[in-house]
């Protein structure tokens, strides 16, 4: 990575928190638009309009991250993978406001369950994965999925819940 962004915070707008790690040649469409924050983009990515990156993710080289998309703590996409507009990621599997005793939840009352989309992966428009999984490398998911189970290589996922129903490699034109 090149450089520490310095933060841009004016007036109202969201921010690109200073220690955002950002590669070279990283665009960021509408930089008024965006909540990033402790995470690290690699060079040559593009992040669309009203994108969250949570403290503690990222995401590598030569990505796109379409709009309206939240990328939580502990979500590891790396190269070339897309990121279609509204994905959800989550990180907890039991989420939850309160403790059993009826106190707010704070960080030592749960813990970040890791997800990793692996290189050249696509997610579709409004996706939803759930914490915890692996996208494999080269695999595609339908938009509006919903995908509640690891994603093998080059594998075609779409539904709720997502299920199997076809191979990259026999549908590449």
């Amino acid at each position: 990575m090149d450089a520490v962004c310095a933060s841009a915070l004016v007036g109202n707008e969201m921010p690109i928190a200073a220690d955002v790690i950002l590669g070279s040649n990283v665009t960021i469409f509408h930089s008024d638009l965006v909540n990033l924050y402790g995470c690290t983009i690699g060079g040559d990515t593009r992040i669309g309009a009203f994108v969250e990156i949570q403290k503690n993710a990222s995401v590598g080289e030569r990505c796109k991250v379409s709009s309206h998309s939240f990328i939580c703590e502990g979500v590891v996409i790396e190269d070339e993978v897309f990121i279609g507009h509204g994905v959800m990621f989550t990180n907890d599997i039991y989420p939850a406001a309160t403790t059993n005793e009826g106190t707010l939840k704070g960080a030592s009352d749960w813990e970040v369950v890791p997800t990793l989309v692996k290189k050249r992966a696509s997610i579709g428009s409004n996706a939803t994965i759930l914490a915890g999984l692996t996208i494999g490398a080269g695999a595609l998911i339908g938009a509006g999925a919903v995908v509640t189970h690891d994603v093998p290589d080059y594998a075609i996922v779409a539904g709720v819940p997502a299920r199997v129903i076809g191979d990259v490699r026999n549908n590449k034109q």
